[in-house]
């Protein structure tokens, strides 16, 4: 499981069960067939609020939602999750099956036929290069960064994978196997939902290798990466993690084509840069479900009220604003109009995280900031307009919905931080004037009125608040660089597996932004997920977010509203509470 970040500028965003400790049912059977009513071909516009920038969505960097959801259209792979969260294989892609419990081996084949958009075949190497990616199985560096390297530069958690040994290429390089060392939770995702982005016969090219044999030779040919006994770098494997982690961003469409290779659905064809990006329909795309439009041009519009004028004037089909009282009234007012309007939860919760750095090394000085966060005002203000019974979110890794919910939050700490106390906060400070920088999306409203209520309560107590707020095209990639010492932001999850958890909060981590660490929490983490029983995964997570709220972490603040809209030229569109959005079913999208 990946969390993506929501870098909405004025962004969908969601709100509901962060399903971090859920494992969704399974469906094993057959791809299902695109029979939604609507034509054959057509084109649909779906408004996003953040500009396109990478073919690679894997990437710490690249970890978006806009990256994501193009991927999702342009890639195909071994499964998807569809809208009750269940794990829906694609039979046609190819096979995955796990062929012991003891050890747990998981074998996957890809069926004959299923190429990139340049007539390559998709084959095992494209998996051997997912795999060396996702798992950090080279990665030498040392706790401290001081020596070794850290080669791949993924988004999500390694450790699941990293169980496992040099995975075996059989089947004429159409197979995979992978043996893990211990039991897996996530096994069934652990190679992305995304699908298969990148091409390894294009990275082996440009990485300087003569052909993916010699890829395959290389990766096969090195050991396994020892923090304790680092070594330096392999120039070819870093000459392949360097292409990966940065070789495929672009803002606009590469002159080199391929760059932006597809096996899926839809081809991207054109980028206007920071406007739109246009796809068109694969012809040769017949491995999963196919879809029925032949065009989706997606176009980048930061302002909700912007995203309603379009859907009114019909120069767009289908958005999904922010969330607010004012955007929903409006979207209502359409509906006369023949304007469908979707609401509810999602997977996703705002935040603010303190960095373990500059004033807040001082845990005394990070209890004290948090102490002055105004949760009630700020869940007033943003988010009960649209659901009256909402409240602060008690927990870092559980929402309401969830049964465990409510015993995590009474023994985690939180109570601590139901009310601003600024009184205590003056205790704590002793005098001191810490300059704090806050950084923040400043293009989406909700994270300027959070900012804004949390600047005048730290103010009172003494904090000097600077203002730290970007633009949205900027504040994403600036996450773990510095430059602030706190941030507001939301994380957003597929809903499946418990390997978000680690991802975000585990030493080292790539997503783990403020470098938060602590010994026992990663133990508790290392557990986790080779933990397969859904009660001992939520006492798990309990365990975890003590640890996490006893470190004055931050806070969560809430969960959000999502909103989608679609007007009636379009059918098909169905609403999604994880990060695909309504991009899930695209291949359902039809003109009436």
């Amino acid at each position: 499981m990946r969390f993506s970040r929501i870098s909405k500028a004025v962004g969908v965003a969601a709100a509901a069960a962060l399903a971090l400790s859920a494992c969704a049912s399974t469906n094993g059977g057959t791809t299902p067939s695109s029979n939604a009513a609507g034509k054959q071909g057509g084109t649909a516009t779906v408004v996003e609020v953040n500009a396109f920038n990478t073919f690679n969505p894997n990437t710490a960097d690249g970890n978006t939602d806009i990256n994501s959801k193009v991927s999702y259209a342009t890639h195909s792979g071994f499964y998807y999750i569809d809208n009750q969260l269940n794990i829906v294989h694609n039979d046609k892609f190819g096979k995955m099956e796990k062929t012991s419990d003891d050890p747990l081996t998981v074998k996957y084949t890809i069926n004959e036929g299923v190429k990139w958009s340049d007539g390559t075949p998709v084959t095992a190497a494209d998996l051997l290069l997912q795999w060396a990616a996702f798992s950090g199985y080279y990665n030498d560096a040392d706790a401290e960064g001081k020596a070794g390297t850290s080669y791949f530069s993924y988004a999500g958690d390694p450790t699941g994978l990293k169980l496992t040994d040099f995975p075996e290429i059989g089947d004429n390089n159409r197979s995979m196997t992978i043996k893990y060392s211990k039991p897996f939770a996530d096994w069934e995702i652990a190679l992305g939902g995304q699908g298969i982005d990148i091409p390894a016969h294009v990275l082996a090219k440009k990485a300087g290798l003569a052909d993916t044999q010699a890829f395959i030779d290389h990766l096969k040919s090195l050991p396994r990466g020892d923090s304790k006994a680092p070594k330096a770098a392999d120039a070819k494997l870093k000459a392949m993690s360097d292409m990966w982690n940065t070789g495929f961003d672009s803002k606009t469409l590469p002159s080199d084509p391929s760059l932006f290779l597809s096996n899926g659905p839809f081809v991207v064809q054109s980028i206007n840069q920071d406007q739109s990006l246009t796809m068109v329909r694969n012809k040769d795309y017949n491995w999963g479900p196919e879809a029925k439009l032949d065009e989706i041009t997606v176009r980048y519009i930061g302002s909700s009220p912007a995203q309603v004028q379009a859907l009114k004037n019909g120069e767009a089909d289908i958005i999904a604003p922010q969330a607010s009282a004012d955007t929903l009234e409006q979207l209502k007012a359409l509906e006369s109009q023949g304007v469908t309007v979707e609401q509810g939860n999602q997977l996703s919760y705002d935040h603010i995280d303190l960095n373990y750095s500059g004033p807040f090394a001082d845990k005394s000085v990070r209890e004290a900031f948090i102490k002055t966060v105004p949760r009630k005002d700020i869940v007033d203000k943003i988010i009960k307009k649209l659901d009256p019974e909402a409240k602060p979110l008690d927990s870092q890794l559980f929402v309401p919905a969830q049964p465990a919910y409510e015993a995590s939050a009474q023994g985690n700490g939180s109570s601590a931080y139901q009310d601003a106390d600024v009184d205590a906060a003056k205790k704590l400070l002793n005098g001191a004037t810490p300059e704090v920088r806050i950084m923040y999306n400043k293009d989406n409203p909700n994270r300027v009125d959070a900012f804004s209520l949390i600047r005048e309560s730290a103010t009172k107590a003494g904090f000097k608040i600077v203002d730290g707020g970007l633009g949205a095209s900027d504040w994403g990639k600036a996450l773990g660089k510095g430059g602030y010492d706190a941030t507001i932001f939301g994380w957003i999850n597929p809903g499946v597996g418990v390997s978000g958890v680690p991802q975000i909060f585990r030493s080292g981590n790539g997503s783990n932004f403020n470098k938060f660490s602590d010994p026992e929490a990663d133990k508790l983490m290392d557990e986790l997920i080779v933990t397969t029983d859904r009660s001992k995964q939520d006492e798990l997570t309990k365990q975890i977010d003590k640890k996490i709220w006893d470190s004055a972490y931050g806070l969560p603040l809430f969960q959000s509203v999502g909103v989608d809209a679609y007007s009636d030229r379009i059918t098909g569109v169905k609403f999604m509470p994880n990060q695909t959005g309504v991009w899930w079913n695209f291949w359902e999208w039809a003109e009436k």
